[in-house]
This record gives C-alpha cells, structure tokens and sequence, in this order.
C-alpha cells in the first residue's frame, strides 16, 4: 500500500515538473525556432459555382515528423459549400447530400475531415506530389518529403466566389497542434517554360500550425539512461519517468519480459520497466584516446506491438562543437539560437537502420551507433558530468534524464570503486620481495 502510493505520488509530482517543462518550451524552442506546419490553399481554377483548390501541408520542423497513420486536416466552411471531387486524399465522411439529387457531391459535411492516400491508389485519384499515407519527413531529414498536396473541387457558391474556410485543425498524427486561422495572403508564384515566365494562382489563404508537448501527451514518452567506462554504477532511467506499473498485477498495463503477448485492443503495450517508457536513449562513454573519446548511442523499443518509422534522436552537447564521427546512423549539426552548446540530429540509414522495431519476447528492438569525438584540451573533461548529455529527443519529444545527482562520476580516493588499500599492500609485497632476493644475493 506504501510502495502504491509513493509510485502514484512520484508519478504525479514528475508529470507536474514536466509539464511545467513542457510550458516553458512551448513558449520558445531554440533548437528549432521556425519549426510549424503550413496548410496553403492556393485556388487557381474558377468553375461557375466555386473553385479548384490545391491544398499542400508542408512540414517546416527541422526534427519532428509525421508518422504513421499520417495526417488529417479538418475545418468548417462559411456558406453552403460541398466537395464535388478530389485528388490525391479522400474526405473521410461523405454527409448527407440528399438535397443532390442528379450529381453527388464527394463531401456535404460542413466540418470535413481530409486524410491522405496511399502511395499504391490507381493513377485516375492522384494528383502531383500527393498519397504517401500521410507521412511527412523532417524538413533537414529529406525536404523532398516533407510536403504534401491534393486537389479538390468545391462548389454550391454563387457567381465563381469563394470564401475562407475557419476553424482549420491537424492531426498529426494526434493531438497537440494549434493552427492559426485561416488568412489570405500574397498568391503562390511559380515559374514556367523553364523559368522564363512567372505565373501565379488567383488567391492564396494559409494557416500556421504549431505543436505543444505539453499538449499532445499526457506523460513523456522517453528517458534517458547513462554509463561510462571509468564507472561501473549504470545510471538508469528515473523511476515512473513516463508511468508507474499498476499495483493490481491482474491488470495489462504492461507484459513482463519473457511473457507471451497477450491479446490487446490495438493499444500500445510496453515491456514492464521501473521507468514504463517505450523508448530508452542510453549513452555510453566507452573509450578516452588521446586526441578522442568514443561513445555508444543505443535506441531501445520496449513496444511490443509498434515500430518507428524513420525515428530520429535529438543530442545537445558541447562536445558536437568539435569534428564527431557516427559510423552507424546519418548526422547533421541542428543551428541553435542563444544556446551555449551545440545540438545533433541522428537518424537511421535507409534500408539499414531506418525502422526502430518493436521488441517480442526474446529480443529488444534497438538501434545502436558509436560516435567519435575530437578532443578540444581547453574544455574536455571527464570531471562532474562533462562527458554526459544535456537533452535528449526522440521524435521531436523530450526524454527525461536522471537527476545530475545521479551522474556516474569519476572514482576519487574516497570511493568505493577502487580500492587505494589494494595498491598500498601491492606496492608493499612487491618492495618485500626485492628485499629478499637482495638479501639471498648477499647470503649466496
């Protein structure tokens, strides 16, 4: 009953700092100051009772993309208008369009939902640069596939007018994303008969949407856990870091390792830990050279019933300052803004490392690469954590790390690891035994 109500309270208080956490970096990120996704309406066809619209999400975030089931946009229209057809994405509710009675309208909803197609849809339903399920990348990961669009006819408006849609929503692929409202702006330019002329659609409207952590998840979805070569005291993810365990053991808040997989209702289920994340970053400081030190980067999945896409791991640092090798994953420097020290975005390699599996009952799914660091003799250190992490991410959200009290530290005389006693009693058996072969020199 003790242990149950310590596990609740240290649950609560740890998920009140992180949203307080969460607030904060809502307010302003520094490792991506620009970060949004754009909604742009850009109608460049008129018809006799409303328009052609090409509609294109663009993901402007430098580290955070969409996955799998992809994204959905909803919002409510003004007037009387219904979606005759549509290209490259479906409404995913048709309405009542009863009052039509010879040609029936693709949507009669005044709040439609629009999801994306598949990249397998017969020709006829796709338009340019549209069906990839709804999956955008990282805009520094693949810009190429951070965008998508399609097309839709709308109608029941008199005299070829149109009016702003409100109340524009995102789903991506849940909850978390406030978006502006929906205002015109200066009409998309494009270029033509290779780019000797400028054209431009009739009107442009677009929306800015941002993402809230704080938001779209009730409790953090990642830790972080630490160890280092000169320590042999692992530092593990904080307990209850993204729940705790139930204490009625009959209920399928988790599986046990080792357990065959249970029947679940699609929910995510996670391998029973103390920290009860689905994902553990760990980081190991393995080898100090001369002019280098070396570190593993491991992934963990402790899903047993999802895999990550195209995941990537955010690392802030000072060490990055310096010339880093990773053998195992893609690496680029992210620009930071007002930030002493600098931050790296780690992705896997296609057809390699790219899927983060999930775990079963034997096998943890995880991704792993080591990375080398030049040494800059003015600042690198072993000392008082230096070698350690200052955030991490994964997919874009932030993992709770262990306390700085927990760090593994460097062994002083004082500590347990190494025992100076062993070298003082070493150093006198070994001067003992000089003596005596001195001593039976002189004696033969």
């Amino acid at each position: 009953m003790i242990d149950s109500i310590y596990n609740n309270g240290a649950f609560t208080l740890l998920s009140k700092f992180h949203g307080l956490l969460f607030l904060v970096a809502d307010c302003y990120d520094p490792l991506d100051p620009n970060g949004n996704i754009t909604v742009t309406f850009d109608i460049h066809e008129w018809k006799l009772d409303g328009y052609v619209a090409r509609v294109t999400i663009q993901n402007y975030y430098q580290y955070r993309h969409v996955d799998k089931p992809g994204w959905k946009i909803g919002w409510a229209w003004t007037k009387n208008e219904v979606i005759w057809s549509m290209l490259g994405a479906f409404a995913t509710q048709q309405g009542d369009c009863s009052n039509f009675k010879f040609k029936v309208p693709h949507s009669c909803l005044k709040t439609p939902v629009i999801a994306d197609l598949i990249p397998e849809v017969s020709p006829s339903n796709k338009s340019e640069d549209c069906c990839r399920s709804g999956v955008l990348s990282a805009w520094t990961i693949d810009p190429s596939k951070s965008f998508s669009s399609f097309e839709m006819t709308v109608g029941n408006l008199p005299n070829s007018t149109s009016f702003l849609p409100v109340n524009l929503t995102l789903l991506a692929p849940g909850p978390g994303y406030t978006c502006s409202p929906v205002e015109e702006t200066e009409p998309t330019k494009s270029s033509d008969i290779g780019g000797r002329r400028e054209i431009q659609v009739f009107k442009t409207w677009k929306s800015t949407c941002t993402y809230s952590s704080f938001l779209g998840n009730k409790a953090p979805s990642c830790c972080v856990s630490l160890s280092t070569f000169y320590n042999p005291i692992v530092t593990t993810c904080p307990k209850c870091s993204c729940g705790c365990r139930e204490v009625d053991q009959l209920t399928s808040s988790c599986i046990m390792e080792g357990s065959p997989l249970a029947i679940s209702d699609g929910l995510d289920m996670v391998q029973c830990t103390e920290h009860m994340c689905p994902v553990r970053v760990h980081w190991h400081v393995s080898n100090n050279y001369m002019t280098h030190w070396r570190v593993k980067l491991t992934v963990s999945n402790y899903n047993y019933k999802r895999n990550y896409s195209d995941w990537n791991v955010v690392v802030q640092h000072p060490g990055f300052s310096q010339k880093a090798i990773t053998y195992s994953f893609n690496s680029t420097l992210l620009p930071t803004v007002g930030l002493s020290d600098e931050a790296a975005l780690f992705w896997g390699i296609s057809y390699y490392n790219s899927e983060l599996l999930e775990t079963d009952e034997t096998h943890l799914g995880s991704v792993t690469s080591d990375i080398l660091f030049a040494k800059e003799s003015d600042s690198f250190t072993l000392r008082n954590g230096w070698a350690l992490p200052r955030r991490i991410y994964f997919n874009g959200e932030d993992c709770v790390m262990p306390l700085p009290d927990d760090f593994p530290m460097l062994p002083n005389i004082g500590s347990s690891i190494v025992k100076p006693t062993h070298h003082f009693l070493l150093l006198l058996l070994l001067q003992l035994l000089i003596f005596c072969s001195k001593t039976l020199v002189i004696w033969v």
